[in-house]
């Protein structure tokens, strides 16, 4: 399978991946995508390997005509199937995958058209349709297990990757303080640089020895962590496609997204919004939903 993208993109797309695995339990199953994102896939079992797409002997297969170095002609030839959910409208990538190997091409959207209204998942497992897979199971699923001792601890990803996304911080540090108060919870706080100064500010809304800060974590040290919370809270965001993946109960505050598309699937996931959007949605509202799993 290859697949660049964000985080999510790559959550959205692990249907595909655990439907492969399950059709043909004995083939050798690999992604092309970016490394630290497609890791998760090979931490969780459901791969054999994973080759980065950034590599740049690459580069002669994304120009039309390309030079193509002979190892990853070899290497492309040594497939049987190619499902590709890359960005390629010239088909450029495909017709130099064609120069090198005879490998059956299947070519995937690289995101859903949201007027078919369809969820993300189900656009992605379509192309399975070509090699005789209907029905499979549209729900993101990650076996990744916790690391360390189980925590009573509840994850809070105060960003995401567009400030139109986010819960506005001041409302953030309001849920963080009522969370110490009313609950005795831990705060696993976590982020990237997406988030700047705001962990830093948001985590002295938390006793030391009550948080636990999570900043450029590697995404699979971040499952483990994650893996071991009690319940998740984040915005429209791939952090927070994983939690619900991992399946840790996951409150996500949703925003402007076609959220028919777009949502974190999974029976432990609830999403809280507002008729005027983020900005609406009352620190009550977050703690109301929390209190089922706290």
């Amino acid at each position: 399978m290859i697949r660049g993208g964000a985080i999510g993109d790559f959550i959205l797309t692990l249907p595909v991946l655990a439907a492969l695995r399950r059709h043909f339990p004995e083939a050798h199953l690999e992604v092309l995508g970016y490394g630290h994102i497609a890791q998760l896939a090979l931490a969780a079992g459901m791969v054999d390997a994973v080759r980065s797409i950034e590599a740049r002997a690459l580069a002669g297969f994304f120009a039309r005509n390309g030079p193509l170095e002979e190892e990853l002609r070899n290497y492309f030839a040594g497939f049987d199937l190619a499902i590709s959910y890359l960005y390629d409208p010239d088909e450029i990538f495909r017709a130099n995958i064609a120069r090198c190997s005879r490998v059956q091409f299947i070519a995937g959207p690289h995101r859903p058209d949201e007027r078919s209204r369809l969820h993300a998942t189900e656009v992605f497992l379509q192309p399975l349709e070509r090699v005789a897979i209907y029905g499979a199971d549209p729900v993101p699923r990650l076996g990744i297990g916790a690391v360390g001792s189980e925590g009573f601890r509840v994850g809070a990803h105060p960003g995401s990757g567009s400030e139109r996304k986010n819960w506005p911080e001041a409302r953030w540090a309001v849920f963080l303080r009522k969370l110490m108060v009313g609950t005795a919870a831990g705060v696993l706080l976590m982020g990237g640089e997406a988030e700047g100064d705001r962990l830093e500010r948001l985590s002295a809304e938390v006793p030391m020895k009550r948080l636990q800060l999570a900043r450029n974590v590697p995404l699979v040290e971040l499952a483990q962590r994650l893996r071991s919370c009690a319940a998740f809270v984040g915005h429209d965001s791939g952090i927070t496609h994983l939690a619900a993946a991992l399946e840790v109960p996951t409150c996500v505050l949703w925003g402007e997204s076609e959220e028919t598309v777009w949502h974190p699937r999974g029976e432990r996931v609830t999403v809280v919004r507002h008729p005027l959007g983020l900005a609406g949605i009352e620190v009550g509202q977050v703690l109301d939903a929390l209190r089922r799993w706290l």
